[in-house]
């Protein structure tokens, strides 16, 4: 029989390629970012900012991703002993309960906040890009934020980034998967839980309200898993 043509070699290698059951795409490793918005949360979070200016009058702080120098305060971490924040404990360890039910951690396991401290950054301030060690997962939840408060950006950490990345269409819009960074706008009342491994920052707070209007006010706490 005679050897197929190279325009019929090529058609049969498209023709292939667009069969969904001899070219398959599956994703794996996949990096988990949950977001859980509180319903009804403007009491709570009027209660969490007395609470959060009264800790920073008492003049106990650290400095650690924030920059102390440009007026943003970040509190010791042992919040979380304090029973004042109990009813915005009891909101994450709801959202805790369901990230462990859905990724079928261990029954005998609990997901518990073991560290968690506030931080206000006024206009100008942000947060260097960091992780939490010795965490399994992080969490951050805004108390106070406009638009122009400062977002989130996470930061994909595989080595691709150092080492060769492709060219996308400059006026298309890549897909998801192929992200290498990913940002959200802080909003009041929302809650973010991500690895703690993953890189993350702050962009610097634009709000042009003065005082503490201006403010952009979080409470971010760690993970870990513990025995019931």
């Amino acid at each position: 029989m005679p050897a197929d043509s190279e325009s019929e070699v090529t058609s049969k290698a498209r023709s292939a390629v667009t069969d969904p059951d001899r070219f398959v795409r599956k994703n794996y490793f996949p990096t988990m970012i949950f977001q859980y918005d509180i319903e009804d949360s403007e009491q709570l979070n009027k209660t969490l900012l007395e609470l959060v200016y009264a800790e920073r009058e008492q003049g106990v702080a650290v400095n650690k991703s924030n920059t102390a120098a440009l007026g943003s305060w970040h509190s010791a971490t042992g919040l979380h002993k304090n029973p004042a924040y109990e009813p915005l404990l009891t909101e994450v360890n709801a959202a805790l309960g369901r990230i462990s039910e859905d990724l079928s951690y261990a029954s005998h396991q609990v997901l518990r906040v073991t560290s968690m401290w506030s931080i206000i950054n006024p206009p100008g301030n942000g947060n260097r890009a960091h992780i939490h060690p010795n965490s399994l997962w992080s969490g951050v939840y805004y108390v106070q934020a406009s638009d122009s408060g400062g977002k989130i950006e996470f930061i994909d950490p595989r080595t691709v980034l150092i080492m060769n990345q492709p060219k996308y269409e400059e006026k298309k819009k890549r897909p998801r998967d192929c992200w290498t960074k990913v940002t959200y706008k802080p909003v009041a009342g929302r809650m973010l839980i991500f690895p703690a491994w993953l890189y993350h920052g702050v962009d610097p707070n634009l709000s042009k309200k003065s005082g503490r209007a201006g403010d952009r006010v979080i409470v971010s706490f760690n993970i870990n898993q513990v025995k019931k």
